[in-house]
């Protein structure tokens, strides 16, 4: 079987990290490559990983195709629906990768619109399967946000970073250095200085973005631990120019009743499974 890697297509997702290569390395040696790998013809559309996996190692694997790609467009799509489900992915990977879909959705609307009825693709008459449906468009950031699963604003401020982040910052939000709402504020300082900052770590990266807000305020703000820890740990929504839309305090708060409501939740289910045993016990018993 000739498999060919499009180096473009194992790009297009952000790669794994040293430590989940190697974690997916050792799962594969003791449980085998459990997951098919898919194709399209013969370019690997995902599997990547794997496929460098037991290539390396001589292991087998099994293959599906999907022939209900047409262009290279639906490839892409597919790609980022299938990541966009996986619970793994990044707060910022899933917006970056919503932006993408969205950008990929408008250039197919303005084609259509430049001319209504293109010829079919060479591929799409070969495909045995029918075309993918057309996914809804995301017009709104609004849109971009539900499919992402983050609110708004955090879409808002991954498109500050994408276009005003030095590499260095960016990087510092994949690797979770520094949160998002963080990086928006730092992405305003000069490029030399986010990645002097980036290069510092956590604490300067923190730093950063303090002196950042506190020169838009025109005071310096007083040191509270408890705001500082709602802001860069749970990653409190900023407006337009990077400041906090409200109280972090509040913002901590509410994360706190939020997640004893859950445990609430959880412990009313119990006691129903509970009270449905007992009185299935008593029916048996008469």
């Amino acid at each position: 079987m000739n498999i060919i890697v499009n180096e473009d297509l194992r790009a297009y997702i952000d790669p794994l990290t040293e430590d989940e290569y190697a974690a997916l390395e050792r799962s594969i040696l003791a449980e085998g490559c459990r997951d098919a790998l898919v194709l399209w013809g013969e370019v690997l559309i995902d599997g990547h990983n794997r496929y460098s996996i037991c290539s390396r190692h001589g292991l087998p694997f099994q293959t599906v195709q999907n022939t209900r790609f047409t262009s290279m467009e639906d490839v892409h799509l597919w790609m980022i629906d299938q990541h966009l489900g996986r619970r793994s992915v990044s707060d910022f990977q899933r917006g970056v990768l919503a932006l993408r879909k969205k950008e990929i959705l408008e250039a197919r609307r303005l084609a259509v619109l430049d001319d209504p009825a293109p010829e079919a693709p060479v591929e799409a008459a070969a495909a045995p399967d029918a075309a993918l449906p057309p996914p809804p468009p995301l017009k709104s950031r609004e849109a971009i946000a539900r499919a992402a699963r983050i609110s708004s604003a955090t879409v808002s401020q991954i498109e500050k970073i994408q276009k005003a982040a030095a590499p260095e910052l960016v990087a510092a939000v994949k690797s979770g250095e520094v949160s998002i709402s963080a990086a928006a504020v730092i992405a305003d300082l000069p490029a030399e200085e986010q990645a002097a900052a980036a290069a510092g770590g956590k604490k300067e990266l923190r730093q950063a973005a303090k002196r950042v807000r506190e020169s838009r305020s025109g005071k310096k703000s007083t040191p509270d631990p408890v705001a500082d820890v709602a802001v860069e740990v749970l990653g409190v929504a900023t407006t337009e120019d990077g400041e906090p839309e409200a109280d972090p305090r509040i913002a901590l708060l509410r994360a706190q009743v939020q997640a004893l409501q859950d445990e609430n939740s959880q412990l009313r289910a119990q006691v129903s499974d509970l009270q449905a045993q007992l009185s299935a016990a008593r029916h048996a018993g008469a």
